[in-house]
């Protein structure tokens, strides 16, 4: 009746859209009815690691593993509360039988199967680059407004369309390029 610790192996699966992880849980249990454990399923230590297997693969089917284009939708990586949660009430569903009680279920291991691993790193990266893109775009519009309006505000110089429009486009370039602006000094008329 003492409390036993269980690390299952690392089972492939697919995830809710499909993906194949790679997925473990750790299982905290113990025997609470000895009459059940011995007397209504075969082998109780074979049938926790039996059903740990069961409620693993369909806890997995039900969420994504990760989500780049929903980010409020619940996740295997997201959600640990909630995801723990439904692992630990499927298995002390399927464990009630054998007179088992369900101390803590939780995911000790999560990751993408090695052959999808490489190309979903990849797609993080470049979700990853593509925020910090936009975030770089809207600073540097925000700057480009600024300088705008201030110079007009403040009468420095006075511009016509077509050299604002000159001006947005270099200030644009300096302020998003990834390397440091060469900058060119103009020792000319305005209008040359």
């Amino acid at each position: 009746m003492r409390a036993r610790n269980f690390d299952s192996e690392k089972i492939k699966v697919n995830d809710k859209v499909g993906n194949p992880i790679q997925i473990g849980v750790i299982l905290v249990w113990q025997v609470r009815d000895t009459f059940k454990a011995a007397f209504e399923v075969d082998n109780y230590e074979n049938f926790v690691r039996i059903q740990s297997d069961a409620a693993v693969r369909t806890m997995a089917g039900s969420y994504p593993y990760d989500n780049f284009d929903n980010e409020s939708e619940m996740t295997l990586r997201s959600g640990h509360a909630e995801v723990n949660s439904m692992l630990e009430d499927h298995l002390k569903s399927r464990l009630e039988i054998a007179g088992i009680h369900v101390i803590e279920a939780r995911i000790g291991y999560l990751a993408y199967a090695p052959e999808i691993a490489s190309a979903m790193l990849r797609r993080q990266q470049a979700t990853a680059v593509v925020a910090a893109r936009f975030k770089i775009v809207e600073g540097a519009v925000s700057m480009v407004q600024m300088a705008i309006d201030q110079l007009s505000r403040e009468n420095i110089i006075q511009l016509d369309e077509e050299r604002k429009a000159a001006m947005v486009s270099n200030l644009m370039v300096v302020l998003c390029g990834d390397k440091d602006a060469t900058p060119v000094v103009n020792t000319g008329t305005l209008h040359n």
